[in-house]
């Protein structure tokens, strides 16, 4: 445990070092010590009040919109630690990757105290701007950190306490910050441990959550620990390691440099093992591990992960989930746990399927079947046949032994009818039947067979108006829409220069790497995209294939019918000018709107230099 010096000591301490000067080692930790070194270097003034005022009420939902999945890896034990926190007089916050608090939650009294210095929602806390603190500490030295009362740099700040822990995702980059801050006047013995043993249970999760149904190896000297938050997670490309967890870096004794470079032969003297198997691994070391392979899952959204990096399956809508729509899938699971059927709308590209399929994972139904049907891709002579199942010999072609249907392979779990607004009338009818009855009767006779199933349907139609063309059931129609979710458009997102640098990430640009030039982003970021999410994905990824490693993209690399007018009038809303040379235009005119005519306010807020922004009022004056 870190050793922190007494109050006496920590005043002795400053007065050596801001008023003498000298350096007062031995009074406080050596950490502390380098960071008041760094915080003085950077002419930060230790008795002024530091300028660390929150954001606006609109930055901080769009700040909370792009790092909604963070958020939401973290929530469980955000409020396992507010419910700590809130009987010991303190707050848990959430940071952002670049200091600014996300979240702060806690003691109603603290929360009120730390509003004073600026610990709340919204501010920043990096080392640059709020001098020595945890948060800061832990991301700039990217390891856990506490300071307490007057190891503070800023003379304000002494009334806090605070222990934090930088969580990292599975290729080593920080995500984010999470921190216990409370009275320093108060002993806070075990707020550290507590903050590491969460980040723990967090970057567990990100780790699964980001190559599930992957093929991942978990080591443990301990077998009892495996499936636990205190495994180590490894996964391997063509026999070379690209992602890791911290306590399997441990383990094997390298470091995050190791990814993309370290072969498994150089980790290990045994062979790997089958999925699906344990056994025991020895390290190059000599020490034995215990270990166990995941057998790669077929119900999983996310598949193996491909050798090619430039080719990994992602979950796509995550970037997307907004606070509104996180708000509104967790209200749906309440329903959908009380039996009550949802019906999911949106465009084509939304990602319908994705929120059905998070809305099972967040229901008690969480451990049983979730069973997709795409019932404008089944051919209609079909249909009946895979949703309801056969008997043997029910018609000519039929398997021999029969088959028991969709609905069926549903039971217990929960089945999700994609584009119900496509399926024949004749099929609605029997559909409307069993989800009545909630019975399933195969074809060519047989006994009914109960079902216990949760039903979420999606469409892009308008059912309330195919209903009054009588192209749909009414009587279905009000059965499966007794709940609805409407899924925006990802044009209607706050900030889609963000998803797209999300996107990018999780489909790993950034490991290739290959790069996207602000301008680039600026240009994606203007299109409206009637695909949706599924159009922009298709685009990055056929950046990805096509780009050489090192690269920076530009608009020039766009594909020609998106250079053309024509191309990009498909992709332009009607009333804007049909040119990408115009979208990029009016993104410069609204920022020097927005910067009151400067223009270097302007290039830093579109990412881009003064030089392109002068070029462009040089060629709109010539053509004026």
């Amino acid at each position: 445990m870190r050793q922190s010096g007494s109050s006496e000591s920590i005043t002795i301490a400053r007065r050596s070092f801001f008023d003498s000067g000298a350096e007062p080692r031995g009074l406080v930790p050596d950490n502390i010590l380098a960071s008041w070194r760094r915080c003085r270097e950077q002419g930060l003034l230790v008795n002024a009040c530091p300028d660390v005022a929150p954001v606006e009420r609109h930055s901080l939902n769009e700040m909370q919109e792009r790092h909604e999945a963070l958020r939401r890896m973290c929530r469980p034990e955000l409020q396992t630690l507010y419910a700590s926190a809130n009987q010991a007089g303190s707050i848990v916050i959430l940071t952002a990757p670049d200091g600014f608090i996300l979240d702060a939650l806690g003691d109603a009294h603290f929360l009120d105290k730390a509003a004073r210095v600026s610990l709340r929602a919204g501010s920043p806390w990096s080392e640059s701007i709020s001098g020595t603190n945890a948060i800061g500490m832990a991301l700039l030295e990217r390891s856990a950190a506490q300071v307490r009362g007057g190891e503070h740099y800023y003379a304000p700040h002494r009334v806090l306490s605070c222990s934090a822990s930088p969580i990292f995702d599975p290729h080593g980059e920080v995500v984010g910050v999470l921190d216990l801050s409370g009275e320093a006047s108060m002993h806070h013995q075990h707020a550290l441990g507590m903050v590491q043993l969460a980040v723990e249970q967090i970057e567990h999760r990100l780790f699964e959550h980001h190559f599930d149904g992957a093929d991942i190896v978990r080591i443990q000297p301990d077998p009892d620990l495996l499936g636990t938050a205190r495994e180590g997670m490894l996964v391997f490309e063509a026999h070379r390691l690209v992602a890791a967890n911290r306590h399997a870096l441990r383990l094997l004794g390298v470091d995050w440099t190791e990814l993309g470079k370290s072969r498994y032969d150089e980790l290990f003297a045994s062979a790997l093992p089958r999925p699906g198997s344990m056994t025991s691994m020895r390290c190059q070391s000599g020490e034995m591990l215990h270990a166990r392979r995941d057998a790669l899952s077929h119900n999983s959204v996310s598949t193996r992960v491909p050798k090619n990096p430039r080719m990994r399956a992602i979950r796509l809508p995550e970037p997307v989930f907004s606070a509104d729509l996180e708000f509104a899938i967790d209200r749906n699971v309440r329903l959908l746990d009380a039996d009550i059927p949802l019906l999911l709308q949106g465009e084509t590209g939304t990602g319908k399927e994705v929120v059905a399929r998070e809305l099972h994972k967040r229901s008690q139904r969480a451990g049983a079947a979730f069973v997709a049907v795409n019932c404008a891709a089944l051919p209609e002579h079909l249909i009946e046949s895979e949703l309801f199942g056969y008997m043997p010999g029910a018609f000519t072609g039929a398997r021999r032994e029969g088959a028991q249907g969709l609905l069926r392979e549903a039971d217990g779990g929960t089945l999700f009818l994609d584009e119900l607004g496509d399926m024949p009338l004749g099929m609605q009818s029997r559909l409307l039947r069993v989800l009545q009855e909630r019975e399933v009767t195969p074809l060519g006779g047989g006994r009914a067979h109960a079902i216990d199933i949760a039903v979420i349907a999606a469409t892009h139609r308008d059912l309330a108006q195919a209903v009054t063309r009588g192209e749909f059931r009414a009587d279905l129609y009000y059965r499966i829409a007794q709940a609805t979710l409407h899924l925006p458009t990802l044009r209607e997102h706050a900030d889609l220069a963000s998803v797209i640098g999300q996107l990018w990430h999780a489909l790993g640009g950034q490991q290739i790497p290959i790069h996207l030039h602000p301008d680039l982003v600026t240009a994606l970021a203007a299109l409206p995209w009637p695909g949706n999410l599924r159009q922009l994905v298709g685009l990055l990824r056929s950046f990805l294939a096509l780009g050489e490693k090192d690269a920076t993209l530009t608009c020039d690399d766009l594909p020609a019918d998106l250079k053309s007018p024509q191309g990009a009038t498909r992709l332009v809303a009607a009333d804007a000018p049909g040119s990408l040379y115009a979208i990029e235009q009016q993104a410069i005119d609204r920022a020097l709107a927005s910067c009151e005519g400067n223009v270097a306010a302007a290039a830093r807020k579109l990412g881009v230099s003064r030089s392109t922004i002068y070029r462009r009022l040089s060629e709109q004056a010539q053509a004026g």
